[in-house]
């Protein structure tokens, strides 16, 4: 006698979640970045939230949780319900290199987490002071083999660590990682002769590039950026193996509802295939869109953990 109400409340449970799905969004939505307000990753999710928002008729928030590469940002995402109104950026350290870096890191980036999709990515440069002696990459190895002395380097990210450590070691000079919380201290400290050389991403040192307040030696790229036409690839300076960027995407977790996923997906191409973002986000900075579905997105990540795992198991990065 009990059976037919009972089945009466899940149908009617079933039906209110169908419901909430076809009306989503009906609130705020927050994008979780697990890294410090001003940062260029920052900077970038404010501009998905402010231009997704229209499109998706709800206002988008940015939730700042910055802390162990990324990881806590990541771990408070995880923690929260799969409703799709909690979106986290993921990225080259929180969705990649912490996955080799650390056994214990509270998520894994690849079950927990479905990429909505990247929405761009940089090339990383190597800069020097203005002061520096050294004209290009091929200078510094040279400088490292002749006398052996380490190489202080600037970072700011696992990936950039690991990166970098990578190059010393395909170069056969030393590097010393000296890391940082975020890329401006790092060119800070770099313009005031504070280290030999910095490992960053472009977008972020475009305008200190182009208004020659550092000198860059060499991009990571595949070939040379179009906007810096005259700064050649580590792979032209001897390395030709060697490409390194930087990335990022929007993230939900992996049990949020598929047609929740695929209406913040379709949000994100959107915005990041729109003329007015080429033009106002990516081109300043050199950055470029990353044009995949979700599917090719996750192939990417799981490549890029490849790549990581493979390059951390050949150097010794507790040096680095």
């Amino acid at each position: 006698m009990q059976r037919r109400p009972l089945l009466a409340l899940v149908l009617a449970a079933a039906t209110f979640a169908a419901s909430a799905q076809d009306v989503y969004p009906s609130k705020t939505i927050k994008i979780i970045v697990p890294f410090g307000g001003g940062s260029g990753s920052d900077a970038s999710a404010r501009y998905f939230a402010e231009k997704m928002g229209p499109l998706l008729g709800e206002s988008i928030i940015v939730d700042n949780k910055p802390g162990a590469d990324g990881a806590i940002g990541m771990r408070i995402a995880k923690s929260l319900p799969a409703d799709g109104y909690t979106l986290v950026q993921g990225g080259s350290s929180p969705s990649v290199v912490n996955a080799v870096l650390y056994k214990e890191l509270g998520y894994d980036p690849v079950k927990d987490f479905v990429p909505l999709g990247g929405y761009g990515r940089n090339m990383t440069v190597l800069l020097v002071p203005n002061e520096s002696p050294f004209r290009s990459f091929a200078d510094v190895v040279a400088y490292g083999k002749k006398t052996g002395k380490p190489i202080n380097v600037g970072t700011f990210s696992a990936t950039l660590n690991v990166a970098t450590a990578y190059l010393g070691s395909q170069a056969g000079v030393k590097f010393t990682n000296v890391p940082y919380k975020g890329q401006a201290q790092a060119t800070t400290d770099l313009m005031g002769q504070l280290l030999d050389m910095a490992h960053l991403d472009l977008g972020g040192a475009s305008p200190l590039i182009r208004n020659a307040k550092l000198r860059a030696l060499a991009v990571a790229g595949d070939k040379r950026h179009p906007d810096f036409p005259d700064i050649p690839t580590i792979k032209e300076s001897g390395l030709a193996d060697f490409t390194q960027y930087s990335w990022n995407a929007l993230y939900v977790r992996a049990d949020t509802p598929p047609a929740i996923r695929a209406k913040l997906s379709e949000a994100v191409l959107k915005v990041m295939t729109d003329p007015e973002t080429i033009r106002q986000l990516y081109k300043p900075k050199g950055t470029e869109g990353i044009p995949l579905t979700p599917a090719q997105m996750q192939t990417l990540q799981k490549e890029e953990i490849a790549k990581f795992q493979k390059i951390a198991d050949s150097v010794d990065l507790g040096s680095n």
